[in-house]
């Protein structure tokens, strides 16, 4: 068995890695290469929010750090604009989405939202562009199918048109 070669927290942050990489105490988790649809609807959301949205912004694969050493790296980040974080959101931000892509396994992706409640976040999406269905997680409650519309406190999104440009 291959062991993973360690790297900082410092060439991590000053390193572009394709696919995007979540960092874990030194190891690099690879996120799954994004096909056209995934892509679609990330850039959906965001203009969503950015658009009808004015006291929030939304970003794409952002990394945030959710405990010393350990960086994630959500498809979609929103922050409350008065409360904008930059290089890397340090504080829980308002609202992570995950986006499937075909070989993501939904418990692993649960397990990554459990870890952005860990760390305070209040709202996680997660989007599933293949089968065209989505989920709420919202903290402290089970996961849930949606039928008509994702939201999270003030902001919601309706599946038509998150779905519109597939």
């Amino acid at each position: 068995m291959e062991s993973a070669t360690l790297i900082s927290v410092d060439e991590y942050l000053s390193t572009t890695y394709k696919p995007a990489c979540d960092y874990l105490d030194g190891v690099l988790r690879p996120k799954p290469t994004p096909t056209w649809n995934h892509s679609m609807i990330q850039s959906q959301i965001l203009q969503l929010i950015n658009l009808n949205f004015p006291g929030f912004r939304a970003g794409a694969e952002v990394s945030v750090l959710v405990r010393p050493n350990r960086y994630l790296v959500p498809d979609v980040v929103v922050q409350e604009s008065r409360r904008v974080q930059s290089p890397y959101p340090e504080e829980p931000v308002y609202l992570c989405v995950e986006v499937l892509s075909p070989s993501d396994r939904l418990s692993d992706t649960i397990a990554k939202c459990e870890e952005y409640h860990s760390w305070g976040v209040r709202f996680v999406w997660i989007v599933d562009p293949e089968e065209r269905r989505a989920w709420e997680f919202p903290q402290g409650q089970r996961l849930h199918e949606v039928r008509d519309s994702l939201a999270a406190g003030e902001l919601a999104v309706g599946l038509a048109d998150v779905f519109r440009l597939l």
